[in-house]
């Protein structure tokens, strides 16, 4: 009888493969991090995760393991399942806060560690360019040899991850290979993953009969979370908002306040713009736009808002569920669906 697996990606999984095996997650980091030979984790100690406060939209969709190694060195492993603007200014500061806690008042600055931010996104945030890895660190401009250490943030974009390339570590492949195939409908797994060691014990930790009823319920919990989340967060409000600013920041505000934010505000923009132009100054019509932005998006999002909830109550998604993605209690959303 062939075996089931788990997707390793889920809040339950992940912290159980790379939370709790500390040769995996080893192996993990090495694979994924820009260390060379001599820089490699040898072992680590885990750290209890930080409770970060969330938005109620995607307090669900971030999964996070830390750990630091025998160096001193500082470790932050993040699965991200929904990819939102604020989740970039969200590592930033995890990564610096954790680089700062690490020395006591008075101490030398010398005895600071570097921090690295591992970030696994099951989603495409960097559209127009087509590697799927990104290493941010502080690097002159002119100098590219030029570096302060400190903070070194990785992000991986699994959805354009392809094993075709052999210039890649086979570790590397091998663990996006096991987080982008391995799934509930596999049934059969590649026999270069069965002989890895490390990708064979992690694949032994998502079968699914090694967990109970209740963590499966709960597993199947967090996917309808992740799928309001995403639809939520996928609204017509959103591409419309986004298109907005973007056209306003490249082509010119009056540009981008026409052709991006029509939608739900276009009279407070029209009194922003108007402002502006009678002082005939770029701050004064700034300061008006943003005054006709904020009642126009108001009244927008509401009405997005309330689309979107009807369109989720059409597809069958109860209205818990629907609560606890957006946030609002059950009686509102009960109130909203009846006007």
């Amino acid at each position: 009888m062939a075996k089931k697996y788990l997707d390793p990606k889920a809040d339950l999984t992940f912290k159980k493969v790379f939370g709790e095996h500390p040769d995996l997650v080893i192996s993990l980091l090495n694979a994924l991090l820009p260390l060379k030979e001599e820089e490699e984790i040898e072992s680590v100690e885990y750290l209890p995760a930080e409770l970060v406060p969330e938005t109620p939209l995607r307090k669900y969709s971030i999964v996070d393991v830390r750990c630091r190694d025998n160096r001193g060195r500082q470790f932050i492993v993040e699965m991200q399942m929904v990819w939102s603007r604020e989740f970039m200014q969200r590592v930033m500061f995890n990564s610096a806060k954790a680089y700062v806690r690490q020395m006591d008042s008075g101490e030398d600055y010398r005895l600071l560690e570097p921090v690295y931010s591992l970030n696994i996104v099951n989603d495409v945030f960097e559209k127009d360019v087509d590697d799927y890895y990104h290493y941010y660190r502080m690097v002159h401009e002119m100098y590219s040899n030029k570096v302060i250490d400190g903070l070194h943030l990785v992000f991986v974009e699994l959805p354009k991850f392809t094993p075709q390339t052999i210039s890649e570590k086979k570790m590397k492949v091998l663990w996006l290979r096991y987080l982008t195939e391995i799934e509930e409908k596999t049934r059969d797994v590649p026999q270069e993953l069965l002989d890895s060691p490390e990708i064979n014990k992690a694949l032994a930790v998502v079968e699914e009969s090694a967990y109970t009823d209740a963590q499966l319920l709960g597993y199947d919990k967090f996917w309808d979370i992740i799928r309001t989340e995403r639809t939520f967060y996928n609204s017509a409000h959103r591409e419309g908002y986004e298109k907005g600013l973007k056209n306003g920041y490249d082509e010119g505000i009056e540009k981008g306040i026409k052709e991006g934010i029509e939608k739900g505000i276009k009279e407070g923009i029209e009194k922003g713009i108007k402002e502006g132009m009678e002082k005939g100054m770029e701050k004064g019509m700034e300061k008006g736009m943003e005054k006709g932005m904020e009642k126009g998006m108001e009244k927008g999002m509401e009405k997005e808002k309330m689309e979107t909830i009807h369109r989720l109550i059409a597809k069958g998604i109860d209205i818990a569920t629907i609560s606890i993605a957006t946030g609002m209690s059950e009686g509102e959303i009960k109130e909203m669906i009846s006007k």
